[in-house]
Order: structure tokens, then C-alpha cells, then sequence
């Protein structure tokens, strides 16, 4: 080995970047996908985690022992609650009761304190993030916020951006992500942006989300639905504000899952439904932009955190959507 991790810590990031190859061999392009469900906590959002709890220390409002809060579609709450463990932390976790079983479950295991609410709009003061916030005021405890939180983008300013940089040389030409939070677009698009002005910026929206037409006419408009989980929003979080995206695209279900069925059968690579609308995505770029070019987009989690959604064919029917065809 070249390098011992420090502890948990020290294992979050430096990813691999991974080619897909038919999504390459498809288009005439090199498609890269950054493999986060390598991250000890199996997402993306382990950097989130460690990046807010590192920067609630660094201002002073995170004590020895102290507690952190945070409403989650589960991806952030797994990151936070293993990064509290690991420094000494409490973690309580707010999430809607309607995310996949198997996050429930995960978050149980690994000691949040977890707190399930039903599923509200952002405007209904019932929402998971507005419960939490209060919660949060309750208990005298950190609230980690993470969609209005700038430490969010800066963890991925400071380290996917750079890190996507080094492993393509800088032969990136374009970069595609779906948002929920917004940190991981808006951190790659700063620190992409500063090398490499002209590197493409697209955020992949799924249907029901309201940030497809932000980005192309400045109207948050909402329609439709999707079952992915943890991306899509009603609002502009504080992390996309002031961020470069140069285009956004609107992925459907059948689309993503496309991507997510054939990544697993034919490529051994397990993803998410984000993962899927990402590559989807950053296939549809690839083609407009023409062979040659090199487009890096987000492998967010497995898919062994959907497999009671995406690999189950009675959900799938019930939605009128594909089911795996092995299945």
C-alpha cells in the first residue's frame, strides 16, 4: 500500500474516476464517472459530512461532544452521522418517511437519532428540512443546513473539483450533475471554472424539480414527478447562487434507468437513480458536443441503497416504469 488512511476521515474522497465504457463507446467520447460509492459511507455525501462538520469546528459552534442535526433524503445523514461518530459527535437525523428502507435502515445501524416526518413541500412548515432547523433550536445543537450552507460547496470547491482536475490532466470539457443540495455542481463548477473558463456546466434535472427551467428561463415552474431520490427542487438553494451552470437538461425515469440497468449488467457498475439521470445526461452532452471530448459526471451512491425501488419490479410496475430485464 502507498497510503495508510487516517482513520474514517482520512478515507473520505479521492475517488476513482471510472470510463464507462458503452456510454464511450456509444458517443465517441471519453465518459467518466467519479465513484463515490467508494466513500467509506457509500456516497457522495460523505463530503458534505465531514466539509460542514469541519467548518461548524472551525467557527467555534461545534463543541467537544456536542450535537449535530440535519434533514436528509438519508445520503447526508449517513456522511454526518459517521463522521460525528468518528469525532466524537451526536448526530440527530430528520428525513421523510417515504425515502427507500434500506437508508432507513442504514441510518438505525450506524446510531443516528433518526426521526422520520411525512413527506411536505418545502413551503409546508412540516418539510424535513424546516423540522429539522427547529429541531435544532430545541436541542441547542448545530444545525447543519445543508442546501443554504456554503461550507457544502466549499468541501467540493476544495476537493472533487480539484481532484476530477488531476485525474483527467485537465482534459475536462464538460461536467454533468444532478442537484439536490447543489454543492457538488456548484464546488466542481468553481473550481473547473477557475482552470478551464470554457468547460461545459450542465445540470441534469429529473422530472419534478423546478431547476431545468430556472437555469434555462429563470422559471421554477414544476411538473411531473420521479422516484429518484435526494435531487430536484422547488427552490434555488444558497449553493447554486452566483455558480456558473452553462445548460441543464430534464431526464425521465426510463431515461435514467436505462443508464442504471445497463451500467449493472453489462458494466459490474451498481448505481443510484441520481447516478443514472447523471449519466443520461452527461451521454446526451456528449452527442451534442460531438466524439472526442471528455465528460465527467457523478457516480453518487449503489444501488444497493434503492434496491427496494429500482431493482424491485412490483414498485416499477406500480409507477409504469421498466423493471430490470433480468428480473
Amino acid at each position: 500500500m502507498e497510503t495508510v488512511a487516517d482513520g474514517l476521515i482520512g478515507a473520505i474522497g479521492n475517488t476513482p474516476l471510472i470510463r464507462l465504457k458503452r456510454a464511450s463507446a456509444a458517443t465517441g467520447c471519453e465518459i467518466l464517472g467519479k465513484a463515490e460509492f467508494c466513500s467509506p459511507g457509500g456516497s457522495v455525501k460523505d463530503r458534505a459530512g465531514l466539509a460542514i462538520i469541519r467548518d461548524a469546528e472551525a467557527r467555534g459552534v461545534l463543541k467537544p461532544g456536542g450535537t449535530i442535526v440535519e434533514g436528509t433524503a438519508g445520503n447526508t445523514g449517513i456522511g454526518i452521522t459517521l463522521v460525528a461518530n468518528a469525532l466524537g459527535y451526536k448526530s440527530v437525523i430528520v428525513m421523510p418517511e417515504t425515502q427507500s428502507r434500506e437508508k432507513i435502515d442504514t441510518l438505525r445501524m450506524i446510531g443516528a437519532d433518526l426521526r422520520l416526518v411525512p413527506a411536505k413541500p418545502f413551503k409546508d412548515p412540516g418539510n424535513y428540512v424546516h423540522v429539522s432547523r427547529r429541531l435544532a433550536e430545541e436541542l441547542g445543537a448545530v444545525w447543519a443546513n445543508q442546501f443554504d450552507n456554503l461550507a457544502n460547496r466549499e468541501g467540493h470547491r476544495t476537493t472533487t473539483g480539484p481532484e476530477i482536475w488531476a485525474q483527467t490532466a485537465g482534459r475536462v470539457d464538460a461536467f454533468t450533475c444532478a442537484c439536490g443540495t447543489g454543492g457538488t455542481l456548484a464546488g466542481v463548477s468553481l473550481a473547473l471554472k477557475a482552470r478551464k473558463p470554457e468547460v461545459r456546466i450542465v445540470l441534469a434535472d429529473p422530472e419534478g424539480s423546478g431547476l431545468y427551467g430556472w437555469v434555462k428561463s429563470g422559471d421554477l415552474t414544476v411538473t411531473g414527478s420521479s422516484i429518484t431520490e435526494g435531487i430536484g427542487q422547488s427552490r434555488v438553494p444558497e449553493n447554486l447562487n452566483g455558480v456558473t451552470i452553462d445548460d441543464a437538461l430534464k431526464i425521465a425515469d426510463p431515461e435514467a434507468l436505462e443508464q442504471v440497468y445497463d451500467l449493472m449488467i453489462h458494466e459490474g457498475i451498481s448505481v443510484g437513480g441520481s447516478a443514472g439521470i447523471n449519466v443520461a445526461a452527461a451521454i446526451r452532452v456528449a452527442r451534442e458536443m460531438g466524439p472526442g471530448h471528455t465528460i465527467v459526471t457523478m457516480l453518487c451512491d449503489s444501488g444497493a441503497r434503492y434496491q427496494s425501488k429500482l431493482f424491485n419490479p412490483e414498485f416499477l410496475r406500480s409507477k409504469n416504469l421498466p423493471a430490470p430485464p433480468w428480473m
